[in-house]
């Protein structure tokens, strides 16, 4: 059987084709299900998504690529630690990242776009992932030992270096790429990224789960509550960082300002379930803190994502040295 250790082409080898089918076909016969019609499918070089018609409504087959095979068993993981908060899959293959899940509903994106207040909804969004994220904080060994990235603050300057080293990842010199001042300045740059770990990691709030691309497009609008989903770029870090990509995908969502009292607001909201133990003052210091050195877990993760030899590769390719470029920026919060 041909495995998804190249995609592009594994994912289309009949071979590793009829294996998936057969495989997925077997799971739902344990449920009592079938499937009625062709899968539809849509590729990117981090995952393979086939929607699988069945005859009790879709459900969804991915498939991950080496970089990302850790979500398949995190996704079962989270299920347990966290019901009710994300998807519980039908099956799971973790050793060869498969996962088959139920069809979520509607997204965050598709109810925004029927009207309401979309800063409204997500005061109460935030709230809700980070009751996510404190219930699976006692477990963070368990989802380390699976395999999931460990981007906690002490790991990462090490993480940091190690990057700053991998030239192709960076193209250097490439339109694209790092500038040689550009790359420069971030190697000089390692000593404040170290301290600035060092004082994220004494704020006192427990590493967890970080979703890492946490946006509209990744969270389900259920009965009684909202379900997270998509969890291929996702580490072990402070889990203030997911303010980055949340807060930056809102303000481009709404065309928010940097600054805008609006993006503060849904910090404070996201903040507060960590008041039972933290000041104000803290929190947003080590939120700050998280945002700026969660720019290396986003570098991070797109160069996990993009560690196959599909060609379509290149068009994601300057997200790694983007993100780093983002080191230089001035704090959003």
């Amino acid at each position: 059987m041909t495995d998804a250790t190249r995609p592009g082409e594994g994912w289309a080898d009949p071979r590793w084709r009829g294996a998936a089918l057969d495989w997925i076909g077997d799971r739902l016969g344990r449920h009592g299900r079938r499937m009625v019609g062709p899968v539809e499918p849509r590729v990117r070089p981090w995952s393979l998504v086939w929607r699988v018609p069945t005859d009790s409504g879709d459900v969804w087959f991915k498939a991950n690529n080496p970089g990302t095979r850790y979500e398949a068993g995190l996704s079962a993981v989270l299920a347990r630690l966290a019901p009710g908060r994300v998807l519980d899959p039908i099956a799971v293959d973790a050793g060869r990242g498969w996962s088959l899940l139920p069809d979520g509903g509607r997204t965050l994106r598709d109810a925004s776009g029927g009207g309401g207040d979309p800063l409204a909804r997500w005061e109460r969004v935030l709230p809700e992932y980070a009751d996510l994220q404190r219930a699976v904080a006692p477990d963070a060994g368990e989802l380390l030992a699976l395999g999931v990235p460990d981007h906690r603050p002490q790991a990462l300057p090490e993480l940091f270096g190690a990057l700053l080293d991998d030239g192709e990842s960076l193209l250097l010199g490439s339109a694209d790429g790092l500038t040689v001042e550009a790359y420069e300045l971030l190697r000089a740059h390692r000593a404040g990224f170290a301290e600035d770990c060092r004082r994220l990691a004494g704020s006192g709030v427990a590493p967890t789960i970080q979703h890492d691309d946490l946006h509209d497009g990744n969270v389900f609008v259920a009965d009684g509550g909202y379900r997270f989903f998509d969890w291929g770029d996702a580490s072990v870090a402070h889990p203030f960082g997911t303010l980055l990509v949340t807060l930056n995908s809102v303000a481009d969502a709404l065309g928010l300002a940097e600054g805008d009292p609006a993006l503060a607001r849904l910090r404070d909201a996201y903040l507060e379930p960590w008041s039972d133990g933290h000041d104000p003052a803290t929190l947003r210091e080590a939120a700050r803190l998280a945002v700026r050195v969660s720019r290396v877990s986003r570098a991070l993760s797109w160069r996990r994502a993009l560690c196959g030899p599909d060609p379509a590769r290149a068009q994601y390719a300057s997200a790694v040295p983007g993100w780093l470029r983002e080191l230089l920026a001035p704090d959003p919060l």
